[in-house]
């Protein structure tokens, strides 16, 4: 089967005037999220970290470090803007998928819109190829991409990356096979151990897969050739479902009632900055503190329930000295910041917060476990049940099965407009509201260059 193949083609042929409306508000909603992750990573010193470095290198003033303030080239853009899509930890997602396209296909897109004068209806279709690039070769080799030691936001999201900047580039089919050829044999190898072990470097990966998939359809571009069985391999065993996963990939995913539904439709949102393993305890928690005040001081332990793949991935503590990465992984963490501030947007992950003693205190009463009716329920929802139990004896129980952000739970248009001014802090509001109705009006806009200039 000609996998590959079928999807480029279908990304090449995809135009605005064919999209569903469903399908073009999506994709306005996805950026929206994208103006709120770049404003809440901004808080984060890591992210500046990555700023300051990315800026000395220089460069030609080609497209825009969003809310840094200055210009630099394609690559060190979209490098700059996928680190902030990514770090603060609340990006967009698909589950069946396991990775977040948006840190690599917005930041590749917008900066190849920005320098090349695109309006934005070329941007929207550009974006939604490029998630059903992403999307859907991560679908292919899902969970077994993660669990072989791979990201797929930074893997996958490569591809898609490549075939949105290819569209913007004005390329033809041909030249777009290309660029996915080319995309998987320069990707990133994102490990997941950095993730898993909680070391900052984990922010760039959408950064990285922004800046590599550009460089892959320029090269495109400039006629290199790379390999029309990318995704799926040949008898040379070397393709990239192939060699990915150590368990057999499902590459049929990869053209799976492909033009039926858009890939896009199936993206969830955060409302919280962690990782969407730890959103239904998060949720249960606040829902809780909603119903009942809950003093701290009055708990005697917590008890959190979830299915295995959460309880694996993000059942521990914060260790000592751990950076906000570990955090943003962790339920104990979670539910002990939830319970003492209300929330859990960027001032939770703060290297004071994150070392304060009284969080770290309440933390260690968090106890995380598998459960097995929670796991039947898994993948079709990732459910968790928090039960408290207070010192004077009382037990509080919540459980969420389908957390906030979920297609089957959507945040809409005013909850995402809500997440910018949050996470956008002591920005100007007027300026931050004509932010979001320039996003919301994507579609006519007829230089993406206005709107850049905005955020």
């Amino acid at each position: 089967m000609d996998y590959t193949r079928d999807l480029v083609r279908f990304c090449s042929d995809l135009s605005y005037d064919k999209l569903p409306a469903e399908a073009t508000h999506k994709a306005k909603l996805c950026v929206l999220d994208y103006v709120a992750n770049v404003y809440g990573s901004l808080e984060l010193d890591a992210t500046r970290g990555v700023i300051e470095f990315v800026k000395s290198l220089g460069g030609p003033r080609e497209a825009t470090a969003l809310g840094c303030g200055f210009k630099t080239g394609l690559q060190n853009a979209a490098f700059i803007n996928g680190t902030t899509a990514e770090a603060i930890e609340a990006q967009d997602g698909l589950r069946f998928g396991g990775n977040h396209p948006v840190c690599a296909v917005v930041p590749a897109a917008l900066a190849l819109a920005e320098s090349r004068g695109r309006d934005g209806k070329e941007l929207i279709a550009a974006l939604v190829a490029g998630y059903e690039m992403a999307n859907r070769s991560a679908a292919a080799v899902h969970p077994f991409h993660t669990l072989s030691g791979f990201l797929p936001t930074g893997t996958c999201g490569t591809f898609g990356a490549a075939i949105a900047a290819s569209r913007l580039m004005g390329h033809g089919f041909d030249e777009m096979l290309n660029a996915a050829g080319i995309a998987g044999y320069i990707v990133p190898m994102s490990m997941a151990e950095q993730l898993m072990g909680g070391y900052t470097v984990k922010i760039v990966q959408g950064g990285q897969a922004a800046s590599v998939g550009i460089m892959a359809a320029g090269l495109a571009g400039k006629g290199v050739t790379g390999s029309p069985h990318v995704l799926e391999g040949t008898a040379l065993k070397g393709g990239f479902t192939q060699i990915t996963v150590k368990q057999e990939p499902r590459p049929e995913r990869i053209t799976d009632k492909l033009g039926e539904r858009y890939s896009i439709m199936d993206i969830y949102f955060k409302p919280y900055t962690a990782c969407r393993h730890t959103h239904g305890a998060a949720q249960a928690t606040m829902e809780l503190m909603k119903e009942k005040k809950l003093n701290a001081a009055g708990i005697e332990s917590v008890t959190v329930s979830t299915y295995a793949i959460s309880a694996l991935a993000v059942g521990k503590g914060v260790p000592d000295g751990g950076s906000f990465v570990s955090a943003q992984f962790s339920i104990p963490y979670v539910v002990a910041v939830c319970l003492l501030d209300g929330m859990l947007g960027p001032g939770q992950l703060t290297e004071r917060r994150i070392a304060d003693p009284t969080v770290i205190a309440l933390s260690k009463k968090v106890t995380v476990q598998p459960d097995d009716e929670l796991n039947k329920l898994y993948p079709d929802k990732t459910a968790s049940r928090i039960e408290i139990l207070m010192k004077s004896g009382e037990r509080l129980v919540k459980q969420v099965d389908i957390p906030k952000g979920d297609p089957r739970d959507p945040m809409e248009a005013g909850d995402i407009a809500e997440k910018v001014r949050f996470f956008a802090g002591n920005r100007n509001r007027k300026k931050t509201d004509r932010v979001i109705d320039a996003v919301m009006e994507l579609d006519r806009a007829k230089n993406v260059r206005d709107l850049v200039a905005l955020i």
